[in-house]
């Protein structure tokens, strides 16, 4: 493993979430942010064992207390359509300053 390839394992922002049976399973989080006029916070987390093809993001509200972090499923309707279209407004600034950078 490179130099590289060792620095950018070490930024990555990984959490263990157990599922339904207790399993823990490790996830990256690919975007934390506040949806506005709300103080409420919200990750994105991508599995860390799925394919490069997958496209699947899991959505979480969630609050810190000291170290610890308490995540809530998003069961509104309402609130998961805030929460997709903000994360998609992040996800497409990203791409453009991407695309501005080369």
């Amino acid at each position: 493993m490179s130099k590289e390839e060792q620095l950018q394992e070490e930024e990555l922002d990984i959490i263990v979430i157990p599922d339904d049976d207790g399993n823990e399973e490790e996830f990256e989080v690919v975007a934390r942010f506040e949806v506005d006029g709300s103080d409420k916070k919200y990750l994105m987390v991508v599995p860390v064992d799925a394919d490069e093809e997958s496209d699947e993001v899991y959505a979480f509200r969630y609050e810190e207390d000291g170290d610890d972090l308490q995540l809530y499923t998003i069961e509104d309707e309402e609130e998961w359509n805030i929460v997709e279209e903000t994360f998609n407004t992040l996800m497409d600034e990203a791409a453009e300053d991407e695309e501005d950078s080369r």
